[in-house]
């Protein structure tokens, strides 16, 4: 069953949203990628929010760029949480624009925000999300972010072995 939609204003988008669809492929959860443009087709728009909970859905990653109107009218329309990821795209004021659309939403109205072009976090939010209520799902989280830590371990270890002066690859 899809649990996820992974949606963006326009195709440009998804370049910058392809690792979120990366880590819940990796993960095995069900999502569903989309274009909706939340100025270009609003009805459309609006559809989408309020049928999303009756179609199963659980979460909503919604990337936009410019304006990034996207993520916050769909969280005005569902009670699903809604994960924006403010894309820098080409008619940006180097992503501010976008960061700020998302991230200053009214109160009453929040949209989790991550990083700009941050779409690897928005999957893996998604992921913690729905682990809260899904044992397996939770585990694989767990396992995750033991392998972060034991890369980190191994960099320490080669920086004490090798020194700060031949860097990293």
């Amino acid at each position: 069953m899809i649990q996820v939609a992974i949606i963006m204003g326009s195709d440009s988008d998804l370049p910058a949203m392809q690792p979120a669809a990366d880590v819940l492929k990796a993960f095995g959860i069900d999502f569903e990628l989309s274009i909706v443009s939340a100025h270009r087709t609003p009805l459309r728009m609006v559809d989408y929010a309020l049928k999303a909970k009756e179609r199963g859905l659980k979460v909503i990653i919604a990337g936009a760029g410019g304006a990034a109107h996207l993520p916050g009218m769909l969280a005005s329309l569902t009670t699903l949480p809604v994960i924006g990821v403010p894309i820098k795209s080409s008619n940006s004021i180097d992503g501010w624009d976008s960061i700020l659309s998302i991230l200053q939403m009214p109160s009453g109205v929040p949209v989790a925000t991550v990083a700009l072009n941050g779409a690897k976090n928005a999957g893996i939010l998604a992921v913690s999300i729905l682990g809260a209520f899904d044992e397996s799902i939770s585990v694989k989280l767990q396992s995750f972010k033991k392998s972060l830590e034991k890369e980190v371990l191994e960099k320490v270890e080669k920086l004490k072995k090798e020194g700060w002066q031949n860097g990293f690859d």
